[in-house]
């Protein structure tokens, strides 16, 4: 069964505030579209954990592991015996081990930052142009019987116009 949902506009922020304030305390979940910055669960929005933090990780592994193959296969491959010191020499396999470990850590950080923010997002669900103007929109989305009373809570708390997609 096809998910559809339900768009409330609001003009004001308190009207928006009160309505997502029911549908959390009705078990409804949404989402608030907005053109302007509000702070996280300014409208009793659920915040969803987020993962940014464990792509830097995963990142600097990566590029730690590449660099320790790539200096010490180079110097495995092309062996230069100087002085009877050994093959593997440290201080410059730390120097490039450095440089990948970080280089990893950054892109992976910034595909981290694209995945986390849901980017990019061919597909956009209900919207209306006011929202870019300042005003608020809240999104439900669900399935046909979750829409009936999302759609009245929406309008017993002031919504402009309540849209169905």
């Amino acid at each position: 069964m096809a998910e559809r949902g339900v768009l409330g506009l609001f003009s004001d922020v308190e009207s928006a505030a009160n309505a997502g304030t029911a549908l959390r305390e009705a078990g409804i979940e949404f989402e608030v579209l907005s053109g302007s910055p509000y702070p996280e669960g300014a409208f009793s929005e659920h915040t969803p954990p987020h993962r940014l933090y464990v792509f830097p990780f995963l990142g600097a592994l990566c590029g730690f592991s590449v660099a320790i193959l790539l200096t010490a296969g180079t110097q495995l491959a092309y062996p230069l015996v100087t002085g009877g010191k050994p093959v593997l020499s440290i201080p410059p396999m730390a120097i490039i081990t450095y440089e990948g470990t970080m280089l990893g850590a950054i892109l992976f950080t910034v595909l981290g930052v694209v995945f986390e923010s849901r980017l990019p997002r061919p597909i956009v669900g209900l919207y209306d142009k006011r929202i870019t103007e300042g005003w608020i929109g809240l999104l439900v989305v669900g399935e046909e019987g979750l829409l009936g009373p999302a759609e009245r809570i929406l309008r017993q708390h002031g919504a402009v116009e309540v849209k169905r997609g």
